[in-house]
């Protein structure tokens, strides 16, 4: 496994296994088998509804703990933040039957941001998480918040996939030390991307798929990513990428397939932040 140093020193796999949408019912198996697969970077949060059964999963897995990096997520929280973030943390960890997770992200950029944001300063500096730092924060909102507070994310974790490569964003972060991360690496599939001949090319030169093409995009940019499968076989196969190297010119051949745009939905955009305002999660 290749891992990537956030500005904390905190190592973290360029390779995790993601639970998104994966039902509370599945997640176990699944996280149990991609544990055995070698995945040692596992993603949830408190949205997704499953961090009982990640906890489960890590509990039985007979890795030691210190070998898993463990990430979940805040979901938006109103004032007074600070005492509703400990809160939502403390309730990730009895679900998740840890002490610490690896890192916390902040999964929106809405609410009381900044309540938010400092409540998660002061629970890393007590170690119950390793880490810190932001999901789906735009370059504008990014910057400002790493201008304004003490501690500066780790971890930026965003819609990252060859229709929306996020160049500019992933030079900013490394400007301000901040690791980029993948959702939405394959794009769900969307715009046909497991049949697109670009990469199926590229693929059929390594005996490769295009998942593990896009994949080992990624990775080789320095995007950590975290690919998700309930099918055992898939998953060994997104974890088998290191055994094979792009050159620059595919990199650069792949890069002509950015479109520049979301192909899910927009942050910035004033519905999206009405319709995520309305969406609350037991905490």
């Amino acid at each position: 496994m290749q891992y990537v140093t956030l500005n904390n020193g905190v190592e973290m796999p360029v390779l995790g296994f993601g639970v998104y949408q994966i039902p509370p019912e599945q997640t176990e198996r699944a996280v149990s088998e991609a544990i055995a697969a070698g995945y040692r970077l596992l993603d949830t949060a408190a949205a997704y509804g499953n961090e009982e059964a990640v906890g489960r999963a890590v509990k039985n897995s007979g890795v030691p703990r210190e070998d898993l990096f463990v990430t979940t997520k805040l979901w938006v929280q109103d004032a007074p933040a600070q005492e509703n973030t400990r809160r939502a943390l403390e309730t990730s960890l009895t679900r998740l039957g840890l002490d610490h997770v690896d890192l916390y992200l902040m999964h929106q950029p809405f609410g009381d941001v900044y309540g938010q944001w400092r409540a998660m300063e002061d629970l890393n500096r007590e170690g119950l998480a390793k880490a810190i730092g932001v999901a789906n924060f735009y370059p504008d909102r990014l910057l400002d918040l790493t201008v304004n507070n003490e501690i500066t994310p780790q971890v930026n974790q965003i819609e990252t996939h060859p229709f929306f490569q996020r160049t500019a964003d992933q030079d900013l972060m490394r400007e301000h030390g901040v690791q980029i991360q993948s959702w939405g690496g394959f794009a769900e599939g969307r715009n046909e991307l497991f049949t697109q001949p670009l990469l199926a090319g590229i693929g059929e030169q390594y005996g490769k798929s295009v998942a593990q093409v896009v994949l080992r995009w990624l990775t080789q940019r320095g995007v950590v990513a975290i690919p998700k499968s309930v099918r055992a076989e898939r998953m060994a196969e997104n974890f088998d990428i290191f055994d094979f190297e792009l050159t620059d010119d595919q990199m650069a051949a792949i890069a002509t397939l950015d479109t520049g745009a979301s192909l899910f939905f927009d942050h910035r955009d004033p519905e999206i932040v009405a319709w995520l305002a309305k969406r609350r999660i037991d905490a």
